[in-house]
């Protein structure tokens, strides 16, 4: 068994002290039990480190990794932190005790110091979102190597927080661009439901018109959104994309008609949420021969659709 300790300077100010959530970070971060990391302070915080390695011997751990949260070498990192482990290895000599180098001078504290001037500053809509942007393609894995589906999938996890889209997003080779000529040759897109057509920025949009039909039907033996796609499908002459970012059964009718005209051209971002037949429209999607954006996942949602109709709004108009 091991242990992880954390050991923080501490400061006269209580609130400086609660520092509580580094727990989680780390026991995220290093696949470990919450129990298995403990938080303790040199001066003015409680417990001390002396008070936490007694609560952890007594668990008979095997390894007892302390690791000093200070920046630099210090009297404290060098000298008081190392006289109390000493102690503890000449009482405990079964147990293994591992010391850690502190923090130190690290590449990403730049990148830190940099986040920290710009929060100064002042943030606008554009700088937070820039400088989420740097800070996704800094710590999450994006494994595309087109650019622009790269800049999608971006932000699709800006939009959503999760990054679990960098392995579920799937696009058909000629998506993106019939998406972004069906927008510069104005065509219209049609959406399952209210709230990702108040989603898209209508200023990037041009004179192209966002239509969704779910206020003309009332309750069917099917679902209101598969009815409402079916019948914009058969009024509407105009479209050039299909966003279905919350009824499976809408995507489901959406493939269906498509198939049967034999249309090839409108693009179909296909993002349902939910865990009855989501994935599985999701997947029925991605056989067909349409252009289509889509996700292996139950997950999806307006959010993560608009996310995706802004950024072909941005590619179109060269503002990326």
């Amino acid at each position: 068994m091991e242990k992880i300790i954390l050991v923080l300077h501490g400061s006269p100010r209580s609130e400086a002290n609660k520092v509580s959530f580094l727990i989680p970070l780390l026991a995220k971060t290093l696949n470990k039990s919450f129990q298995d990391i403990k938080l303790s302070f040199l001066q003015f915080g409680s417990p001390s480190l002396e008070e936490v390695l007694e609560e952890v011997i007594k668990e008979e751990p095997s390894k007892v990794i302390i690791h000093p949260f200070f920046l630099t070498k210090g009297q404290h990192v060098s000298l008081d932190i190392p006289q109390i482990i000493k102690s503890y290895e000449e009482r405990y000599p079964k147990i293994k005790f591992f010391y850690t180098p502190p923090l130190g001078i690290h590449p990403k504290m730049a990148e830190i110091v940099k986040e920290r001037i710009e929060e100064s500053l002042g943030f606008t809509g554009e700088k937070i979102e820039r400088l989420s942007m740097e800070i996704i393609e800094r710590e999450v894995d994006l494994k595309f190597n087109k650019i622009w589906e790269r800049e999608l999938v971006k932000r699709v996890i800006h939009a959503t927080a999760d990054p679990e889209y960098k392995d579920t997003m799937y696009f058909h080779p000629e998506a993106i661009s019939k998406a972004v000529k069906a927008l510069k040759e104005s065509k219209d897109l049609l959406v399952d439901v209210e709230m990702v057509k108040a989603g898209i920025n209508k200023k990037l949009l041009g004179p192209s018109k966002v239509l969704c039909y779910l206020s003309e039907v009332e309750d069917s033996e099917t679902t209101r959104s598969e009815k409402a796609i079916a019948l914009a499908l058969e009024r509407e002459k105009n479209l050039g994309l299909i966003a279905i970012g919350n009824s499976p059964t809408a995507l489901i009718k959406t493939v269906e008609i498509l198939n049967l005209r034999k249309e090839k051209e409108i693009v179909v971002i296909g993002m349902p949420v939910g865990f009855v037949k989501a994935l599985e429209a999701k997947i029925l999607l991605s056989q067909q021969d349409i252009p289509f954006i889509t996700n292996f996942s139950p997950k999806g949602g307006s959010s993560a659709t608009v996310a995706i109709i802004n950024g072909l709004l941005k590619i179109k108009e060269g503002v990326f």
